[in-house]
């Protein structure tokens, strides 16, 4: 990164350490002091983080002004704004004389907030900024406080966040047609001719790439969310504050994605989402009972919203659809009107009261998300998804299976993926996982994968009890769905939280079965889980009960090049201080295949098993000391 970038990503955690002070700072009154106190007090503790950051200096412009850091400190930057806004808006409430329902906005914007807070924290990238185990320790504290607090705020809603940075993927489905899952490189290839793939990486100890916005101009850290500056305004020093009617009366932020609800008020289709998947029935800000779920995108509002932002230079990239255009990658505009009406009355259908008419809409949409990501778009902005997710429940097995599988390609768009989530789709794609037809349950097991591929869903798809039903569709399934469970396996055990889960549900003496079997067609897909879950303490002594270190040696002589890396990594994992393991293998002739590859194999092959022979050297000195010491 350039000087004038790395210099003004240092101004903007500046920018955070005076916002942090500030809200330490601000003193409360009313009915939320204990609240608006709690949440001072934990962003307080932040400020030795940050000064940390700060003065990591010297290293800053290699590793901190990565576009990952920086869409990190931005993220916690948006965070800590609404924090403010709240603290000043609820810290002189009065319950006696506010309107009713008022308190319960005020409760539930806490909850959004505590949430919003806890995942920008989770998501920083403590190892690049050098963190300190002390300062790491506190931020583990706060982390743990917030994410209670927002527990305690939002009832049943578990939408808690871990940052894994994994890479997007690609998987648009159709039942007709045969989908590939090469877990050698972990990415799907699609016949729906418009799909993307990353790689993502086969052990834990390697770095994983994740694909994020470059937000390193300084006006993405040091520029407070409501307001920004324009060139005029530059000059002048002062900086525009966004409109009342542009702000989110949940967030407090700017509007994202603007949708009506049935009293006619305006949310970001994100927090109103969750207000409704608490379980509240009322608009927040009128308190009037909602008549209906529906949320109706606002193009008139999203159209002012995206010419302000325009005018006053701030990028805004969820805003695609204005005026009927869809917004393309490379800034131009599409006129989409004739497809917008056709979508619109295809998602009307979908609710229809005849079966007939709701399966043949469900299918059209299927068929339309399979073909480009403009129609994931639409689809998304016309209010399709909550409607297909109820769909996932019908006694229609046709409809069930086209809505899954639309969802699957819906999930293919990484900000319809949030959507997914939020009208609580997972309980009931495990529930199509464990009951549904097998080309069904085959593609409920791609979609926990593309959902999975956002790093808190791992979390809630491992809590939803969906890792059971993937073990047994990798015994039990068609070779497709083998596939698809061992891709879906793989994502969640990423997460060292899920890796307990999948050994108890007898992953690997299924994995040993697939190493074992004759025709050798998922040795790669076996090897490779294996080799994440090999670093886990309960999945290694599963490993050594199951006897399979035999077969593992065998591979890593006899194997592929990749067969060799992920064995040579299995076998490392479980000989680390492990003197039973370290002599099992040693008898077992281990030693010249690893030192043949500790010569000639790949570069990550190489590592490894340099590392392995240097265990195997120094129990061998030790059984040679403690012979002659005898």
């Amino acid at each position: 990164m350039a000087d004038d970038d790395t210099t003004a990503v240092i101004a903007g955690i500046q920018s955070l350490l005076r916002l942090v002070r500030d809200i330490a700072r601000t003193s409360v009154t009313g009915s939320f002091k204990r609240d608006c106190t709690n949440l001072s007090r934990r962003v307080a503790l932040l400020s030795h983080l940050l000064e940390e950051i700060r003065d990591f200096e010297g290293e800053f412009r290699s590793s901190a002004s990565s576009s990952s850091s920086n869409c990190s400190l931005s993220e916690l930057m948006a965070a800590l704004k609404a924090a403010k806004s709240l603290i000043l808006s609820a810290g002189s409430f009065n319950h006696n004389i506010s309107p009713d329902g008022a308190a319960q906005k005020i409760a539930f914007q806490f909850h959004c907030i505590t949430w919003k807070l806890e995942k920008a924290l989770a998501s920083l990238p403590y190892d690049e900024f050098n963190i300190s185990e002390e300062v790491k320790e506190q931020v583990d504290l706060v982390r743990d406080q917030l994410k209670r607090a927002s527990e305690r705020y939002g009832g049943s809603q578990d939408m808690i966040s871990l940052s894994y940075g994994l890479s997007s993927e690609s998987l648009a489905k159709d039942s007709d047609s045969s989908q590939t899952l090469n877990i050698d490189h972990h990415h799907v290839e699609s016949k729906a001719g418009d799909t993307q793939s990353d790689t993502l990486s086969d052990d834990q100890d390697e770095n994983v790439d994740q694909s994020t916005n470059a937000l390193s101009e300084e006006s993405s850290l040091s520029k407070p969310t409501n307001a920004v500056n324009s060139p005029e305004d530059n000059k002048k020093g002062c900086s525009p504050v966004i409109p009342d009617d542009f702000l989110c009366p949940i967030s407090l932020e700017l509007i994202r994605d603007p949708v009506i609800v049935s009293t006619g008020q305006t949310y970001d289709r994100l927090y109103i989402q969750r207000w409704i998947n608490g379980g509240n029935k009322t608009c927040p800000k009128t308190r009037q009972k909602l008549q209906n779920l529906t949320l109706t995108p606002n193009y008139v509002l999203r159209s002012l919203i995206t010419q302000w932002c325009t005018n006053h230079n701030v990028d805004h990239p969820s805003l695609l659809l204005t005026n009927r255009r869809l917004k393309r990658s490379d800034g131009s505009f599409l006129d989409v009107s004739q497809d917008i009406d056709l979508i619109e009355a295809i998602v009307h259908n979908l609710t229809s009261q005849s079966t007939e008419e709701r399966r043949a809409a469900a299918s059209e949409v299927r068929s339309l998300s399979k073909r480009s990501t403009d129609n994931r778009i639409l689809i998304a902005e016309a209010g399709a998804i909550p409607v297909l997710v109820d769909l996932l429940t019908s006694e229609d097995s046709t409809t069930q299976q086209h809505a899954v599988t639309s969802i699957l390609n819906l999930s293919i768009y990484e900000n319809n993926r949030e959507l997914i989530m939020l009208a609580n789709a997972v309980p009931s794609i495990v529930q199509v996982l464990k009951t549904g037809s097998m080309q069904t349950r085959e593609n409920a097991a791609a979609t926990l994968f593309s959902l999975s591929l956002s790093d808190e869903n791992k979390i809630i798809i491992g809590a939803s009890g969906a890792i059971p039903l993937l073990v047994d569709l990798l015994e039990n399934g068609s070779r497709r769905g083998k596939n698809d469970a061992a891709t879906a396996l793989f994502n969640l055990c990423i997460y060292q939280g899920n890796k307990g889960k999948a050994v108890r549900a007898g992953i690997i003496s299924a994995l040993l079965r697939m190493l074992t079997d004759l025709s050798g067609v998922m040795v790669d897909e076996a090897l490779t889980i294996l080799s994440i879950l090999a670093s886990h303490q309960e999945a290694k002594a599963a490993m050594v009960r199951a006897c399979v270190i035999p077969n593992i040696v065998d591979h890593m002589v006899n194997g592929n090049s990749r067969n060799k890396e992920n064995a040579t990594s299995i076998l490392l994992s479980l000989c680390k201080r492990d003197d039973d393991n370290l002599g099992f293998i040693s008898r077992l002739g281990a030693l010249p295949p690893l030192m043949e590859l500790a010569k000639n194999g790949t570069e990550r092959a190489k590592r490894k098993a340099n590392s392995l022979l240097g265990y195997l050297q120094r129990f061998q000195q030790q059984i040679v000391h403690d012979v002659l010491t005898e």
